[in-house]
């Protein structure tokens, strides 16, 4: 089956990421590319880091979703540069993640972003206000830099006492 890569594109996003299913592998960024090489259709991943262990389930989510619609000749190519940047999720998947509960990464905090990006999230220090995702309060403080999953910190409201994760820029 020959279809259109931006068909191919719409049926991408409805695969959701299997540790967020509130967001599409495509809202996340780590499809780069869709093409066909031939009779064969090449999907290009790029995971959030190199030892994701969501990456084989990515995959098979991926080529399940695709076979599912007929396609037959199916190649997947791992991209492991440039590296995978939270600068990567769409708009859409930013807002996805809000109303999920999950607090989007900060716009122009990624280490490629600003210079000290890469010291700052790693020692977990920084001048960035995060503000709780249900209510709103910019009062919130830092509970553990490693929250439900190794992208994930997590936070707590100290207005509306609720927990949270901010999803931590890369």
């Amino acid at each position: 089956m020959f279809a259109p890569t931006s068909t191919i594109w719409s049926w991408l996003e409805e695969v959701p990421d299997p540790e967020i299913p509130a967001i599409s592998l495509v809202d996340l960024g780590v499809i780069r590319r869709v093409k066909w090489d031939g009779n064969t259709l090449v999907v290009t991943v790029t995971p959030t880091y190199s030892g994701c262990p969501a990456t084989s389930v990515i995959n098979l989510d991926i080529e399940t979703a695709l076979r599912s619609r007929g396609v037959q000749e199916l190649r997947l190519e791992r991209q492991l540069s440039p590296p995978w940047t939270t600068d990567w999720i769409t708009a859409e998947g930013r807002n996805k993640l809000r109303a999920y509960g999950i607090v989007p990464p900060m716009p122009g905090t990624s280490a490629k972003s600003r210079a000290g990006g890469l010291i700052g999230r790693l020692s977990g220090s920084g001048d960035i206000r995060i503000e709780c995702p249900r209510c709103g309060s910019a009062d919130t403080e830092k509970v553990s830099q490693f929250g439900s999953t190794p992208c994930k910190a997590s936070y707590r409201c100290r207005a509306c006492l609720e927990p949270f994760d901010y999803f931590k820029c890369i």
